[in-house]
Parts: structure tokens; C-alpha cells; sequence
């Protein structure tokens, strides 16, 4: 099954809807059972989250390690099974640059089976980490 553009953007949409208000239950049935989320080496939450529960976890870590105040999210690009959303995480602290990235999202059958976020420069992520740890 391929999804339509307004399908995918719609799935992208309500999941992000659901994640920003903490409703993991609606995010998780937009998931496949064995979805995975891959954040790159370097990175402080470097590593491979999987199963319909790993947007859950890995959110609750990251939120724990950094204070983000805020998530601007940009143009969402389609292709025939993925999608492409430019996202800046603003934080707490208003001195730190916001992390600008990319996130993929890769869809088998109407549901997400795996997120790939891409950086642009990781240095911001480090630091909004290093600046809650001091606190």
C-alpha cells in the first residue's frame, strides 16, 4: 500500500500532535510494532530505540537531559514512502542556538516504522545537554 502525500502528511502531523502533548498512546498506534528510531553516534542520546515504545523512550530521555522549551517545525517534503520535516528545537536557556535537523520518516502500510533525524550541526543538542547538567 502507498500512501498519498496528504496521508503521509496527515500520519506525520497527528504524530507529532500526539508526542508534543505527551499522548504516546495515539503516537504509538501511528507506529508499526517493530519501528526504530536511530540517533546518530556523537550525539548524547546516540543509539538505536526500537519497538512501538521507543518514540516514548527516547523522548523521555531526551526531555530529561535537555530543556526544550519549544519545537518549530518547517516544510514536510514526500517522496513514494517517506517523508521529510524540518524541525528546530528552541530551548529553555534563550542564549543557546536552536538545533536545526531533518527528521525521515519511513512508512510500510499506513503506519511509521522508522525515524532517521539528521543534524545539521550537532553542537547545539551537546550544548542545551551540557547546560542542564550544570543546573
Amino acid at each position: 500500500m502507498t500512501l498519498t502525500r496528504d496521508q503521509m502528511l496527515k500520519i506525520v502531523d497527528d504524530l507529532y500532535a500526539a508526542s508534543g502533548v505527551g499522548d504516546f498512546d495515539a503516537a504509538e498506534a501511528l507506529l508499526t510494532d517493530d519501528f526504530f528510531i536511530t540517533e546518530a553516534d556523537g550525539l548524547p542520546m546516540a543509539g538505536v530505540y526500537k519497538g512501538r515504545t521507543a518514540l516514548r523512550d527516547l523522548f523521555t530521555q531526551v526531555m530529561g537531559m535537555m530543556d526544550v522549551a519549544g519545537l518549530e517545525r518547517g516544510e514536510t517534503m514526500t517522496g513514494e514512502n517517506f517523508a521529510v520535516c524540518q524541525v528546530a528545537f528552541q530551548f529553555q536557556d534563550s542564549s543557546l542556538a536552536p538545533a536545526e535537523l531533518l527528521e525521515q520518516f519511513h512508512f510500510r502500510g499506513d503506519k511509521v516504522c522508522e525515524i532517521r533525524p539528521y543534524y545539521f550541526d550537532p553542537a547545539p543538542i551537546i550544548a542545551a545537554c551540557a547546560a542542564k547538567a550544570r543546573v
